[in-house]
């Protein structure tokens, strides 16, 4: 059960002068925290009759599954940088009138041994209780968010079945997905939490400034051969010969691809949440970085220092996911967690919700300026 919690009053330390949450429900606040095994990610968002509209955002790198790999255990250079985001979040979330706070810790702490005591530890110093989701349910969060493009009538006819992918920093989420457009419903029909990410496979496979082609396709095949029961189960091939499948990528992999994709000089959600990539494009931006080495990963104006280790073994994962379901064109979303949590909280308080929505062009004509793009900046 989701434990959402009324917030201040789990702090009990809000400054007096901050009034209550609004009764209005245009103005109430939810807040979700994602604890993840690369990333710490709070929002605050006020419900709307339509939804919700974005009223804080915090995101972080600090690693968290770092050395998780071979130890078992997070470590203690780990823990300090993630209690120093969340305290961040929790100084955040006592400048607003939050209503009500959902927090949930993914991968890292599910695999760590020392997981629990250290969001015990989280608790007592920040007031902050988060919850370990599992990766069904983290799953289900990602199919929630994005739930608006599976039945988005610019993405072509309607189709019966969608393949949803999170690649995150220590697992891979894959949602096999139920989707009725007449109805506007959707419901999950299996789901694979992959113990894959791009942390654990950067880890697995050695020092990723000296990648190499030859580790690379190492990656992708490891990555491959654990994806193979999953389709004898639910026989996803047969639904996509049929073209009865969508693919949709939340994760900052397929957002990285988009972004080189459409050469933006910096990363602008905008322009990529809710995009249609063509596969031949992506697998062509993937090779564009492969050339350009670890050097011209970090100074690329949308990836940086921070995030370079983590791009290949990104799409090593992808690779490895579109060779077993190669549907021609990827949604992307650059939505997640934090978005499936804020909306279901929304219909909690009894009031219809839907994602938030970008102001796109058609994705046909997005899908070959993509295409152009490439061909015409030789990325």
């Amino acid at each position: 059960m989701d434990r959402i919690t009324p917030w201040p009053g789990l702090m009990g330390r809000h400054p007096p002068d901050i009034p209550a949450a609004p009764r209005n429900g245009d103005d109430r606040l939810f807040a979700a925290l994602d604890l993840g095994t690369n990333n710490c990610r709070l929002m605050i968002a006020a419900q709307t009759p339509g939804g919700f509209r974005v009223v804080d955002s915090y995101s972080r790198m600090v690693r968290l599954g770092e050395g998780l790999h071979r130890t078992g255990q997070l470590s203690a250079d780990a823990m300090a940088r993630t209690l120093d985001a969340l305290q961040a979040c929790a100084d955040r979330l006592e400048r607003k009138p939050v209503h009500a706070l959902r927090a949930v810790a993914t991968e890292a702490c599910r695999r760590a041994a020392n997981g629990q005591s250290f969001l015990r530890r989280v608790r007592e110093q920040t007031g902050v209780e988060i919850d370990i989701i599992s990766g069904r349910e983290e799953a289900s969060l990602a199919v929630e968010s994005c739930a608006n493009l599976l039945h988005d009538p610019r993405f072509g006819p309607a189709r019966s079945r969608a393949l949803l992918f999170d690649i995150g920093g220590g697992s891979t989420e894959i949602a096999w997905v139920r989707t009725d457009t007449s109805r506007k419903t959707e419901s999950l029909i299996g789901y694979l939490s992959l113990p894959v990410g791009v942390i654990t496979l950067s880890e697995q496979f050695g020092p990723v400034h000296a990648l190499d082609d030859q580790v690379y396709r190492r990656m992708v095949a490891h990555t491959r051969e654990l994806l193979r029961d999953f389709e004898s189960v639910h026989r996803i091939g047969s639904e996509i010969r049929r073209e009865q499948a969508r693919l949709i990528g939340t994760s900052g992999t397929v957002t990285t691809l988009a972004s080189l994709i459409l050469n933006l000089p910096r990363y602008a959600r905008a322009a990529v949440d809710g995009s249609l990539l063509p596969a031949a494009s992506a697998r062509l931006a993937v090779r564009t970085l492969q050339k350009m080495g670890f050097a011209g990963i970090e100074q690329h104006g949308c990836i940086g220092p921070d995030r370079a280790p983590f791009v290949l073994p990104g799409c090593a994962i992808f690779e490895a996911i579109h060779d077993m379901w190669p549907i021609e064109d990827i949604i992307v979303a650059d939505r997640g967690l934090r978005d499936g949590m804020i909306l279901r909280m929304i219909r909690k308080e009894g009031l219809p919700a839907m994602p938030r929505r970008s102001a796109r062009a058609a994705p046909s004509r997005r899908g070959i300026s993509f295409q152009h793009s490439m061909q015409a900046t030789g990325s």
